[in-house]
């Protein structure tokens, strides 16, 4: 799932063609032009986009048209489309791409969740070198996803919970607990501290999001070098 921000025909053709079962999702952009090959339902059309010589230039495996599928939605009563690589329709139903798309701002939520659970809301890393700092980078990485790991697992017994729903910065204090007091436990009751400490991991489930919340962006005011202008009081 892209943002709006990585539209490139020739960037989302490199990604689908390299690999097996890769696909892309991504907002469709304001006034995009295309070629209705074939109508799926009201809200659903597959469409044939054509690049340009720009592009094509860049990326010499780029053909002259890409098809794809552009999928019409509403939020708040404004239309949205997203466009998808994903063309079979009985196997990606129309409002489970929609669904899916809504949730792909839970990544920015990932890197806030290293940056200022795992480092502390450091600023730099620790290390210097570039070879150490790439080490640095796969150990955070590495330490995120088993984090990940055991909040799912977390989750899998409990009825109509998901990972995410699960607070993270509690659950990473709790591994890091749990393995920091297991230097005295004897390794054949590894097994059953650890299905204990899974099942503790259920108490850092957060309160159920409120749709009626609402965070319109806003544009930052630019900061002024001059002070502020008082507005005098006027006397009767």
């Amino acid at each position: 799932m892209f943002d709006g921000g990585y539209y490139s025909l020739g960037l989302l053709h490199q990604w689908h063609q390299q690999g097996q079962n890769r696909h892309w999702l991504i907002p469709a952009r304001q006034g995009l032009r295309y070629e209705v090959v074939q109508r799926l339902s009201d809200r659903d059309q597959r469409v044939r986009l054509t690049t340009s010589a720009q592009a094509r230039q860049r990326f010499s495996d780029l053909p002259a048209t890409l098809e794809a599928r552009l999928i019409t939605y509403q939020v708040k009563g404004k239309p949205r489309q997203v466009l998808t690589s994903l063309l079979d329709t009985r196997r990606y139903p129309c409002d489970d791409l929609v669904e899916l798309y809504s949730h792909r701002w839970e990544i920015e939520l990932g890197y806030r969740e290293m940056k200022q659970s795992l480092l502390q809301s450091s600023y730099t890393l620790r290390s210097k070198k570039p070879c150490m700092t790439r080490q640095e980078l796969w150990g955070l990485l590495l330490a995120y996803n088993l984090i990940r790991v055991a909040m799912i697992k977390a989750a899998a017994p409990l009825e109509g919970v998901w990972p995410n729903q699960l607070s993270f910065a509690g659950c990473a204090r709790a591994v890091i607990h749990f393995f920091c007091t297991q230097q005295t436990t004897h390794p054949g009751a590894y097994p059953k501290q650890y299905a204990w400490f899974i099942s503790t991991l259920a108490q850092f489930k957060l309160p159920d999001r409120r749709p009626d919340r609402s965070y319109p962006r806003c544009i930052r005011p630019k900061h002024s070098k001059y002070p502020a202008r008082k507005k005098k009081c006027q006397s009767a």
